[in-house]
């Protein structure tokens, strides 16, 4: 494992994936449109796509490095069909076009490092590794295994410096979850953090799978909020679980947590376009992802508020 860069000296506030405006989007194409091409077609939409979405990923990898932001969010989105499985089978026109770009991968991820930008992945809420039914178990590792390929092959050094982020997955089944991390695979494993939500995995419900298990626990105050129906923000049990999740992280000084506020207020799950509330539980943590629809206008905003405190 490679030296990873410190903790900035103050909070590094985090951009997902896409801006507000014009200068981060990616491109897609639908898995109808993509299986009723033929083959030749198929490996020409990919390598288009697959293509511009790694030069678009490095673009981002600049337009972060040019604002100071030190924490990314990789879309989930990057290389559509990569997960796609014909019976049982993966797609293997998707794979070779995949493996045909291992060149610009290793580039685009080397930008990331080399400004010392920290990345994560946070894949969709359809990953329930801890399902009761098997064929939802074995899909969702496959797709979690899809993520963890994305990033080994941007040369993303498998620790929690670079995460792959879940939620608890299916409620009051915290010990299965328990049960199968310790036998993920090393590229799996050795990135990922589990989140907080506002149904199934409340923060009591998740801290004692993420010490069980050495992962560490990306603490969400505006789900609990949500989740236990706390009057707002300021809540001093906020505070008590900032510092427990904090005893997760190795070392403490990558915690991470996510920052968001509700449209209509604290129990809105809706995020709003700025953040306008930040709460006093997270002033000393180093590293807050912010979930609001504005993008880099709200980290923006955050970055600039901190100028003019200190």
């Amino acid at each position: 494992m490679t030296a990873s860069p410190p903790a900035p000296a103050g909070p590094a506030y985090g951009l997902v994936c896409l801006t507000a405006g014009p200068e981060i989007r990616f491109r897609t194409v639908t898995r109808t449109r993509y299986l009723a091409l033929d083959e030749a077609a198929q490996r020409e939409k990919l390598l288009d796509v697959y293509s511009s979405n790694i030069a678009k990923l490095r673009e981002a990898a600049d337009f972060c490095a040019a604002r100071g932001i030190r924490l990314y969010r990789l879309s989930s989105s990057l290389f559509p069909m990569l997960d796609l499985r014909h019976d049982g089978t993966e797609d293997q026109i998707s794979g070779e076009v995949f493996a045909h770009l291992a060149p610009q991968l290793r580039e685009a991820g080397a930008a990331f490092t080399a400004a010392g930008i920290r990345t994560l992945m946070h894949p969709e809420q359809f990953i329930v590794l801890n399902s009761e039914r098997p064929e939802v178990r074995e899909s969702s590792l496959h797709a979690l295994g899809v993520h963890a390929r994305v990033m080994d092959a941007l040369g993303l050094e498998r620790s929690h410096w670079n995460i792959l982020l879940l939620h608890g997955g299916k409620g009051g089944r915290g010990a299965e979850l328990a049960a199968l991390i310790p036998d993920l695979p090393d590229n799996i494993r050795l990135r990922l953090a589990l989140e907080n939500d506002e149904r199934a995995f409340g923060a009591a419900d998740l801290l004692p799978v993420c010490e069980a298990t050495g992962t560490p626990f990306v603490f969400d105050a505006h789900h609990q909020v949500v989740h236990e129906r706390l009057p707002g923000y300021e809540h001093p049990s906020l505070r008590e679980w900032v510092l427990r999740a904090r005893g997760t992280w190795q070392p403490p000084e990558w915690q991470m947590v996510h920052l968001s506020n509700g449209i209509d207020g604290p129990h809105d799950r809706r995020h709003s376009w700025l953040i306008t509330e930040l709460p006093s539980s997270y002033a000393d943590v180093p590293w807050i992802e912010v979930e609001a629809k504005g993008k880099e206008e709200a980290v923006a905003a955050l970055m600039g508020r901190e100028k003019r405190t200190n």
